[in-house]
């Protein structure tokens, strides 16, 4: 059986929420894939879908151009569920009514519900969920009956089990709807009989199956940074073509400490992988003199990264891919992934195509999963823990953690707090419960006391956020006995920096980094 037919289709309605929808799809062990709203019914019955689920979005469905799907999805005879704007679009486009509600519902409700037909299978009658509407249905489409309500919302979940359509009000797919995946995994195990056989053992066979089939015999190089991603997209790759792929590691003096050595040991030691390492440090020091905005500078770095890969597959011999770790919520958080309308955030080096006079194709193994699904994916291929439970790091390094200008001395200093700042929350144990630690240094001077002397030196910030997915995160409660640590450490052994912050924002409003 291939794990990866039938799919449930996600259309997507230019949420920042959509990934998560197919993410919690697959946690029930069934393949999703996302497909832009307006995609044919003609294609996807092509893919003969097990079901489709119409995403929520920004717009309403009175909002003159608001996104609507091919009507004839509604005739494929496969079960459909609509969440949020995706319940409105369904219920205005099959004779319901929707208007602007009276009470708007913003953040947590209480939906009390009727099962429908094994919809709400083992949840509570009164259970805690999501709701960020502005519009509600106040008519619904002939079959339709309501399977849940809360105090504002007469129709929160409705159901026409004849049909297998089902609407709910509330968005099942984020962590504040707590019974959110079970809900998602009985309608694609339920209502749409979806067996459970896809998992990360099937999404590396079809994963290299297809890698296999877009590279055939050509050659690939890929960038290899000694983060998760890009680690475990080269791993991948190289199991899928052998020798036919070539990595490089560009030093480029905005990495962490010990950087270098640990890439040349993993990959060249234990992988034996074909691995470049390209001394690069003045090249990108001196482009980046006197920039301070964060755009330029990731586009600088971007830029000059894939000159540098550029030239070095020139004198490798022709390549026929660059290859890159690119997740999911790099892609979001830079342009709708499917044509939608979501809002650009920041820009991601990794994610704005090549120039066009570069003859290469992009290889994206991992374009489609989250962090901790690539966790799991290395965990099946190898990889070792010290790799496989890194925390994320940027592509533009700490290019983007050195706020304002860019020096190599600046970077050295940010280099080893962070060095302290990892160190000791390795020590107290804490690692693997913090999604993502890092220090940025401020473009501003402290006043202190060190010794019996006055000091005018740098200030640090450090970060710790917890997260599932990296589109929301909180920040990390430490044990103030360790912050003290990190901190003494800090002032004491890193020189140019007497004062350190601890970051409490929350994203959002924030981004994990600050630049």
């Amino acid at each position: 059986m291939n794990p990866e037919a039938n799919p449930i289709v996600v259309l997507d309605f230019g949420a920042q929420y959509s990934k998560l929808i197919a993410r919690r799809v697959r946690e029930a062990k069934v393949f999703s894939l996302i497909l832009p709203f307006n995609t044919k019914a003609s294609d996807l019955k092509a893919l003969a879908p097990s079901g489709i689920i119409l995403s929520g979005g920004p717009a309403s469905v009175h909002e003159k151009g608001a996104p609507v799907p091919d009507p004839g999805i509604f005739d494929l005879g496969v079960p459909i569920l609509g969440i949020c704007y995706g319940v409105h679009v369904f219920a205005h486009m099959l004779g319901g009514k929707v208007e602007p509600a009276a009470k708007r519902e913003y953040g947590i409700a209480h939906i009390e519900h009727r099962d429908g037909a094994g919809f709400f299978k083992g949840i509570d009658e009164r259970a805690q969920v999501w709701m960020s509407h502005g519009d509600l249905i106040s008519k619904l489409p002939d079959g339709f009956t309501a399977i849940a309500q809360t105090e504002n919302c007469e129709y929160a979940a409705i159901a026409n089990p004849g049909r297998k359509f089902y609407g709910v009000q509330f968005h099942p797919e984020v962590v504040h709807t707590p019974q959110g995946p079970r809900i998602l995994s009985n309608f694609v195990h339920e209502v749409c009989g979806c067996p459970s056989v896809w998992d990360m053992g099937s999404f590396v066979d079809v994963a290299i199956e297809s890698i296999r089939t877009t590279v055939g015999e050509k050659k690939v190089i890929c960038g290899l940074s000694g983060g998760v991603d890009s680690s475990v997209a080269a791993v991948l790759i190289h199991r899928a073509i052998g020798d036919n792929l070539t990595c490089v590691f560009v030093d480029n003096g905005l990495m962490r400490k010990g950087e270098p050595e640990l890439v040349d040991e993993v990959f060249r030691e234990h992988f034996h992988i074909r691995l470049h390492t390209i001394p690069a440090e003045d090249l990108f020091l001196d482009a980046l003199k006197g920039v301070t905005d964060p755009e330029i500078k990731r586009k600088t770095i971007g830029r000059l990264f894939i000159e540098v890969f550029e030239a070095e597959a020139t004198k490798l011999g022709h390549m026929d891919f660059l290859a890159q770790g690119t997740l999911y919520p790099d892609v979001i958080e830079s342009v709708s992934a499917t044509g939608g309308p979501s809002a650009t955030i920041k820009s991601h080096h990794n994610v704005g195509g090549l120039p066009a006079h570069m003859n290469m194709k992009l290889l994206e193994p991992l374009r489609e999963l989250f962090k901790d699904e690539v966790r799991s994916l290395g965990k099946e291929l190898g990889l070792p823990d010290e790799i496989v439970w890194r925390h994320p790091f940027p592509g533009p390094g700490l290019g983007v953690r050195c706020i304002g200008e860019v020096t190599k001395e600046r970077l050295e200093t940010l280099r080893e707090a962070d060095a302290i700042f990892i160190d000791e929350i390795k020590k107290a144990g804490l690692y693997r419960d913090i999604w993502q630690a890092l220090v940025c240094l401020l473009p501003v001077r402290s006043v202190g006391v060190q010794g019996d002397g006055r000091t005018y030196e740098e200030v640090c910030s450090l970060r710790a956020v917890t997260s599932e997915d990296a589109m929301t995160a909180d920040w990390f409660r430490f044990p103030p006995d360790v912050l003290q640590r990190i901190s003494n450490r800090i002032c004491n052994e890193v020189r140019h920096i007497n004062r350190a912050l601890y970051d409490v924002t929350s994203k959002p409003p924030g981004t994990i980094e600050w630049e």
